[in-house]
């Protein structure tokens, strides 16, 4: 049966939490399970912008876009990444079609963000033609109704002469046997979207059914994580779309105290933040497919990142900002706005949290900048045989320049080995690098808008300057606080409160009536 649209009650799904049957049915006639999969496996082969584009639609029922994201922006798509045409010729069609559903397995009671102290382990047998899983993993999306999973698990390797444990991916099917998945968990948001235990005892996986390489799952993981984090920004902006909609409608019609709640000054900052939020996080979004479709294999991670971490943080304070202009409306389980509220919040934990993520950001552009800055910090360090490199830097400080430059050179040590300790200034590198990139982002859409001259480009001329004119004032605080150092900050400050708080079990303040007579 082939469809172009159907309807779906998202209200339904919420209070039953679960996706009835027909409505999965219908988003596989659509062909929404193979969106990324190539046709020649039967999908239809969408770029990442069309992708992307797909995601603001099914992302108005959290429970069915995440449904959709875990089959194939993770599920599947070490598959697509690094199977072997064998495997994909086994797996891709029926994971195409929806026949089969897909299911990431990495997350494990004692290991979260820290994906590589996973226990789950896969024992070779004597004849090197089967491994034995056993282990289990945790809140896993799809981990009830999934055909096939992919699974990583320690596995015994030798290097250079030495066994050593490494985590390898395999291609699990739920027919090999041995496997259980729990009851569905109760969820604050996505409630309809199954989430479960998945548990592995002496489940058989053929040798032919790794994934990559041996020992090399680790890698692949995050390629997949990595891959798949961008559609964050259009399915955030589809979102926020929505709700700035309902809720113009409810500030245009609603009066209090003789006027429109459009007409005042509060009401309508808040829509013009949450517009201009909007605007960077649609950007971003397509800023960066647009990335990926261009290139061969581009390395996007650092850009992916950025977007989930702009959109997810976005999405969150702005559906937050509708609910206070709808006030009670806002609040009432009759209506669709609260559970906007609540699907929303899971998007700053999974696929990597947030702090995580900007760690990540940060990192890798030190990483990047370190080969490049090498030579260049060992000359700062001798001045004395380099006088005019380092008058020619003071100066450039002294005299200041209009590209707020960091000068981390001069902080940071050759080796840079201290730096990942330091995760508050990581956190600004980071957000100073975000500001940056979706500056970059809307400047782009903003000026091609009104070149080619399309509707309402003053209007986006205008969201992109109050975006730039913000996002340089948080940039240079943020440079500000990177060049006094924690002697000029509160980061001090934090870890000692922090110490207090964990040393006394939590908060650590005597009661406002307390005594001590």
């Amino acid at each position: 049966m082939n469809r172009e649209y159907f309807t779906v009650d998202s209200r339904q799904i919420d209070i039953n939490a679960k996706i009835p049957e027909e409505t999965m049915q219908g988003l596989k006639d659509l062909g929404l399970f193979g969106q990324q999969i190539p046709v020649e496996y039967g999908g239809l082969g969408l770029n990442a912008t069309k992708y992307a584009r797909i995601a603001e639609v099914t992302s108005l029922d959290g429970s069915i876009a995440v449904t959709l994201a875990a089959h194939q922006a993770i599920g599947l798509k070490g598959i697509l990444l690094s199977g072997t045409e064998e495997q994909k010729q086994k797996y891709l069609p029926k994971l195409s079609t929806g026949e089969h559903v897909a299911a990431f397995c990495l997350t494990e009671p004692s290991s979260g963000s820290d994906a590589a102290s996973i226990q789950t382990r896969a024992t070779l047998s004597e004849d090197g033609k089967t491994y034995f899983l056993n282990g289990g993993k945790i809140w896993i999306s799809n981990g009830g109704i999934a055909d096939i999973f992919t699974v990583f698990a320690r596995t015994e390797v030798v290097v250079d002469g030495e066994k050593k444990d490494k985590i390898t991916a395999f291609i699990v099917e739920r027919a090999f046997g041995g496997i259980t998945s729990g009851k569905p968990e109760d969820k604050l948001g996505i409630r309809g979207s199954n989430t479960t235990e998945v548990h592995f005892e002496n489940t058989p996986v053929p040798v032919e059914n790794v994934l990559g390489e041996v020992g090399g799952g680790f890698k692949l993981a995050m390629n997949i994580l990595n891959s798949g984090r961008f559609s964050m920004g259009s399915s955030g902006a589809g979102i926020l779309k929505k709700m700035i909609g309902w809720t113009a409608e409810h500030a245009a019609t609603r009066s209090q105290f003789g006027k429109r709640l459009s007409e005042f000054g509060l009401i309508q900052e808040k829509f013009a933040r949450m517009t201009v939020t909007a605007y960077a996080m649609e950007s971003m979004a397509y800023l960066t497919a647009g990335i990926i479709d261009m290139y061969e294999e581009p390395d996007c991670s650092v850009e992916a990142a950025m977007v989930k971490i702009f959109s997810s943080e976005g999405c969150w304070t702005c559906v937050s900002e509708c609910l206070q202009i709808l006030g009670g409306l806002g609040y009432m389980k009759d209506y669709p706005y609260e559970r906007y509220l609540r699907d929303s919040r899971i998007l700053l934990i999974f696929e990597g949290t947030n702090e995580i993520l900007r760690l990540f950001v940060a990192l890798q552009g030190l990483q990047h900048a370190g080969k490049k800055l090498k030579d260049l910090v060992k000359k700062l360090r001798d001045p004395f045989n380099n006088p005019k490199l380092v008058f020619s830097t003071t100066w450039a400080r002294i005299r200041g320049t209009p590209t707020k430059k960091l000068y981390l050179n001069e902080d940071l040590h050759p080796s840079f080995r201290k730096v990942v300790d330091q995760q508050m200034e990581l956190k600004r590198v980071a957000e100073i690098v975000i500001d940056l990139y979706a500056m970059t982002a809307v400047l782009g859409r903003a000026s091609r808008s009104y070149c080619i001259g399309l509707r309402n480009a003053d209007h986006e001329v205008m969201l992109a300057k109050t975006f730039c004119y913000e996002a340089n004032q948080r940039i240079v605080h943020r440079v500000e606080e990177l060049d006094k150092g924690s002697a000029h900050n509160m980061d001090e400050n934090y870890r000692q409160i922090a110490d207090t708080i964990f040393k006394n079990g939590g908060y650590a303040a005597e009661h406002p009536l307390a005594r001590n007579w």
